[in-house]
């Protein structure tokens, strides 16, 4: 889009870029997301941006009426393979908060310095901007959503000190802390950690969360998992293994524009990087715009299209725990998570256990055993900053591995919106959604379910 077309989505509100890229309007000093219901400014006093971090970094502040930062993110990261879209993907799964831009680097296999220079040629911030931005919206929602002193939301948001996260709040939205906690309804700051912290999980266009739910359902390992309610009402709850510490996450079905979510960690640090996970499981940051404008354009699945616009290709919470799920099946993913699964602490109903850790799955037996030992040590890396093709081919060396596996792999792992499985004849004319048209088959009842 050039700057023109943008203005035009800005002036008629146009939701679907929302995420996509932002506006800022020089005489208010403010930024915005496209939909900002404010009266549009004049042509003259705007300015784009890649990013909110890049808006923030040129001095504006975020709107308190749009809330820019809480935008789903832009769909361009979950499709693009290249340096920029996997950093993207790490930030966001919180590996510069944890392993500074250093681990960044490390893990894209680039020099620190070549990162930050392909990160601000093109989105206008570098990795630490585009971490700042993403911590103050992990503060905002812990300062509106729960009732934590202000000095451990400033900790458990990944800020090094107390004045370092009162400068950036003050910047950002041009509130202090406790200014930001008073703004927010009374409903909602009420909460505790000790409740868990509530959220609401946006996403762009249509979103078929019955769909969603009947995968989750489907494929739910106990233990780890489960579905329960009817349908159309129907709560999704998981074990996590975060970074800091552990998290159980619930998910209602009913579908507002948002998701309501409710997240219990041991430690407030890993927030950000739990919700990347659920968004990835969930595919909330999907275009569905995009999907169904390439897909509803083919014969063969213009009718399936039109009857669920927005179906989504669900991924993994966990990428190392999908893989060995799909290699060994449900039935002994099941045992494998009695046998190896670390026990919770305090179990939560039916919920008992985490996902075994590669490590431990390297002791058992088979080509589990295999693939455990190649994701420990690194001979097989699905985080996701990973590069889908060093991915798939270093899983095709592993005994028990096969391309149709693989494939799974890559669109569930690894979030591949573009990937089909070497037994099907697939059209050309799918791509780069053939993730997405493949899903359309298995919801209709057209091709068998994995």
């Amino acid at each position: 889009m050039d700057e023109d077309t943008r203005y035009e989505a800005v002036r008629s509100r146009d939701g679907r870029f929302d995420g996509e890229f932002f506006f800022a309007v020089s005489t208010t000093g403010i930024y915005c997301r496209p939909s900002c219901p404010a009266v549009t400014p004049k042509r003259r006093n705007v300015r784009f941006f890649a990013t909110a971090a890049a808006a923030q970094g040129s001095g504006f502040r975020a709107c308190r009426r749009c809330r820019p930062d809480a935008v789903p993110g832009s769909a361009e990261w979950n499709v693009r393979a290249d340096v920029v879209g996997r950093a993207m993907r790490l930030i966001g799964d919180g590996v510069v908060d944890r392993e500074g831009v250093a681990g960044l680097a490390g893990r894209l296999g680039y020099s620190a310095r070549q990162v930050q220079r392909q990160l601000t040629a093109e989105l206008g911030a570098g990795p630490v901007a585009l971490a700042r931005a993403q911590r103050s919206h992990t503060a905002r929602v812990l300062l509106q959503t729960t009732g934590l002193p202000v000095t451990q939301v400033a900790f458990a948001a990944g800020f090094a000190s107390v004045r370092q996260f009162n400068d950036t709040i003050r910047a950002v939205y041009a509130s202090t802390p406790s200014e930001l906690r008073a703004a927010a309804p009374g409903a909602r700051r009420t909460a505790t950690p000790s409740a868990g912290v509530p959220l609401r999980l946006a996403y762009r266009g249509a979103y078929q969360s019955a769909a969603v739910f009947d995968v989750l359902a489907a494929e739910a390992v106990p233990g780890v998992e489960e579905v329960s309610g009817e349908p159309g009402k129907r709560v999704y709850r998981r074990t996590l293994r975060l970074p800091y510490g552990t998290g159980i996450v619930a998910v209602d079905e009913r579908a507002r524009g948002w998701l309501d979510a409710r997240l219990h960690l041991t430690d407030l640090r890993d927030l950000t990087t739990a919700v990347g996970r659920l968004r990835r499981l969930l595919d909330l940051d999907a275009d569905p715009y995009a999907v169904d404008e390439r897909l509803g354009a083919d014969p063969r699945l213009a009718a399936l299209v039109a009857a669920r616009p927005g179906l989504r290709s669900p991924g993994a919470a966990d990428p190392e725990e999908l893989a060995v799920r799909a290699l060994v099946g449900a039935e002994e993913a099941e045992r494998l998570v009695q046998r190896y699964g670390k026990a919770l602490d305090a179990p939560c109903g039916s919920l008992t256990h985490l996902f075994p850790e590669a490590g431990a799955l390297a002791q058992a037996d088979g080509p589990v055993a295999a693939l455990g030992a190649a994701l420990a040590d690194g001979h097989v890396r699905l985080d996701p900053g990973a590069d889908r093709d060093d991915a798939q081919a270093a899983l095709l060396t592993l005994p028990g591995m096969d391309a149709r596996t693989v494939a799974v792999i890559r669109t569930r792992a690894l979030g591949d919106p573009d990937v089909a499985p070497p037994d099907l004849d697939v059209p050309d004319s799918w791509r780069p959604w053939r993730s997405y048209a493949l899903q359309h088959l298995r919801t209709a009842g057209e091709l068998e379910t994995e």
